[in-house]
């Protein structure tokens, strides 16, 4: 298997392991991902393949500052003290 191939994999199971706590059910995550794997699926030419992995390098990325983003609001939420 090449390297390249394994980068995809690694990169759909991330983020398909990732859309399971997507905030919004209505999104619908793993379905979009999964519609952009498809189309890129007969990409051919690597410098195309490997733009297409560092978008999907960065959804990723974006995906894990949301996902901290609303814990550290959950987290405000809870413990932060009102003020008088």
């Amino acid at each position: 298997m090449s390297s390249t191939r394994q980068r995809v994999l690694a990169l759909y199971k991330e983020l398909h392991r990732l859309g399971r706590d997507y905030p919004d059910p209505n999104y619908d995550f793993n379905g979009r991902m999964r519609r952009m794997f498809e189309k890129n699926r007969s990409l051919k030419d690597p410098a195309e393949i490997e733009q297409a992995l560092r978008f999907g390098e960065y959804i990723k990325n974006e995906t894990l500052a949301l996902y901290s983003l609303r814990k550290y609001r959950h987290l405000k939420l809870r413990y932060d003290s009102p003020r008088p």
